[in-house]
């Protein structure tokens, strides 16, 4: 789907002195047009690469994660330009200004170190905020595993944690990505809280936990239409 200059403009990244960085052509908090930090396909390239280290590889890189899932940021920025030289150009800053202002809140940056806050597929143990968790989460699935899950509860499969969105939009948005089809479950969190499940909170609208037991799942009352899912695959 080709993108329109709007959507272009909103994706690049400038940064204001007095309000940090930010994706638009001018501040969104005093229209100040600040100074440019990447464009649009500098950041999407940039970002592909930083979230693939901080959640699968970073060994391929020769980089040391520790067991919270943080790395150095000035090492990262380093084997990054020695090792790809379309990346020649990347400074500690872009990496900072690409974690500030990503929409869904994928990453951290905290005294020179940077990780991913979700998405893993190598063993991390992440210390997220546990404060403040809707009392009711969802999660979605296909047709065919949706009555299997309802029977044994989530598990992790191809990721260090079970991912679970804040709203039945978001939720539903996840799944048009795997299927056509997506059935969204219902997790009662607070009683899962109260049962001894730890769940953090990992992104903008995304949640997080090592299992969810069967008896907190339900099928949810409303399902996506065809339409609604064909609005997020378009948009994605």
């Amino acid at each position: 789907m080709m993108m329109t200059s709007l959507e272009q403009v909103d994706s690049m990244i400038r940064e204001c002195e007095e309000h940090g960085y930010y994706r638009n052509e001018e501040c969104p908090e005093c229209g100040e047009r600040g100074k440019f930090i990447m464009s649009d396909e500098e950041s999407k390239n940039l970002g592909k690469t930083t979230a693939g280290v901080l959640r699968h590889f970073p060994d391929k890189y020769g980089l040391e994660m520790d067991e919270r899932g943080w790395i150095s940021l000035e090492h990262f920025v380093k084997v990054l330009r020695n090792r790809q030289k379309s990346f020649h150009w990347v400074r500690r800053y872009h990496v900072k200004a690409l974690a500030a202002t990503d929409k869904k809140n994928r990453y951290e940056y905290e005294d020179g170190q940077i990780r991913a806050t979700y998405g893993h597929s190598i063993e991390v143990d992440l210390d997220l905020p546990t404060e403040d968790i809707p009392d009711t989460l969802f999660a979605p699935t296909t047709e065919k595993e949706s009555e299997l899950l309802l029977e044994s509860g989530l598990k992790p499969s191809d990721r260090t944690y079970v991912h679970l969105s804040g709203t039945y939009e978001s939720a539903v948005e996840a799944g048009a990505v795997r299927t056509e089809k997506p059935v969204i479950l219902k997790v009662d969190a607070a009683s899962a809280i109260e049962n001894g499940t730890e769940i953090m909170k990992a992104g903008k609208d995304v949640y997080i936990a090592k299992e969810i037991k069967a008896e907190h799942l339900e099928e949810y009352e409303e399902q996506p239409s065809e339409e609604e899912v064909e609005e997020f695959q378009e948009n994605d």
